[in-house]
């Protein structure tokens, strides 16, 4: 059996390419935002919950996921108090409602949506600090209990909040 040396070169560089590239990492952002060099710490308060009707896990459940954001997506330390970046604040807002309305007038889609107001303090530079609401929502079928897809739901639109505050703070726009 005859096989040419560039079908056989072929073949080992497409054995090979994946396995030269699965160790490998390429980490891309639609943001320009970055974290100044002279920003080291970063403190998160509790957000405590006063939205009527959430979850009692929410609190919990957002803060962990500010925290764990900054401490796998920066090289910041986090810290119990007085970080160079201070973030604090509440959730106060938390409601569902019908969206996508049917012929029949009923509801094909309901949308969860969480607002968190933040306080953002940058101790080296003042002019970065602001107070902000934010809000996130995801969307789910209108024949799913929300008890049901509530906890998926809010990891969802935990992740979309952090990155919008991440993005606010350190982004210059």
């Amino acid at each position: 059996m005859h096989v040419r040396r560039s079908t056989l070169f072929a073949l080992l560089v497409a054995t090979l390419m994946p396995l030269f590239f699965s160790g490998c990492c390429f980490r891309y952002s639609f943001t320009d935002a970055s974290v100044p060099e002279d920003i080291k710490t970063v403190s998160i308060d509790q957000f405590p919950n006063y939205a009527p009707l959430a979850t009692p896990t929410l609190s919990q459940a957002f803060t962990e996921a500010l925290r764990d954001f900054f401490l796998t997506q920066t090289n910041l330390q986090l810290v119990r108090e007085n970080g160079d970046i201070q973030l604090e604040g509440e959730i106060t807002g938390y409601s569902t409602t019908p969206v996508a309305i049917q012929g029949n007038e009923t509801a094909a889609q309901n949308r969860l949506k969480v607002t968190v107001n933040v306080r953002f303090t940058n101790t080296k530079d003042e002019t970065q600090n602001f107070e902000s609401p934010f809000t996130g929502q995801s969307d789910y079928s209108a024949d799913l209990s929300l008890t049901d897809v509530e906890e998926e739901l809010l990891d969802d639109i935990n992740q979309q909040l952090v990155q919008d505050i991440f993005n606010r703070g350190f982004s210059n726009w």
